[in-house]
């Protein structure tokens, strides 16, 4: 299967970030499934991708020139797709990918999940979309969209395009 994880180009504050990729690129590979995200070469998608490759794992880094001009580019990768823009750095992902995964990360990793979830709500696919609250990172994003739910902005059915796990083996478990 290929997975694509949206995920954070830092680190983060804490430890539990870098080691619960390194657990997340283990369990991947181990399963024998390929990783599809945005190709750097840094913070959590950096150890994701280096984690998978020092296993022989397949990675496929998808990446825009102008983040490439930055030097942010995994040189290492078993595909790099260089792409025009972040638009059709998503489209890429999505073509190539079975299932999404968001892991802690910034802007960029949200807007990833919120789109793709919007792809769903609108019927664009069927592909099934998991949130994993490493260390309860996502805690108060799962509040504000129950909220969201309260409130008549999104439909119970809508938030329940995203399946909420705690861990990487819950996450294995459904994905396998």
């Amino acid at each position: 299967m290929r997975v694509c994880v949206f995920c954070g180009s830092s680190s983060g504050k804490s430890e539990v970030y870098l080691e619960q990729a390194t657990d997340l690129g283990e369990k991947l590979v181990g399963n024998g499934h390929y990783l599809v995200y945005g190709g750097a070469s840094i913070g959590v998608m950096g150890k994701i991708a280096d984690t998978m490759l020092a296993k022989d794992g397949h990675v496929i880094g998808v990446m825009p020139k102008s983040l490439i001009d930055w030097e942010v580019g995994h040189q290492g990768l078993t595909e790099f797709i260089e792409v025009e823009t972040m638009h059709t750095r998503k489209e890429k992902m999505y073509e190539l990918s079975d299932c999404f995964v968001t892991y802690p990360g910034g802007f960029g990793t949200l807007d990833e999940l919120f789109e793709i979830t919007t792809w769903a709500q609108l019927q664009y696919h069927k592909k099934p979309i998991y949130l994993v609250n490493v260390n309860g990172y996502f805690d108060h994003l799962i509040k504000h969209i129950e909220l969201s739910v309260a409130e008549g902005f999104v439909s119970k059915e809508h938030y329940e395009l995203i399946t909420v796990v705690n861990s990487n083996e819950e996450l294995m478990e459904r994905i396998n």
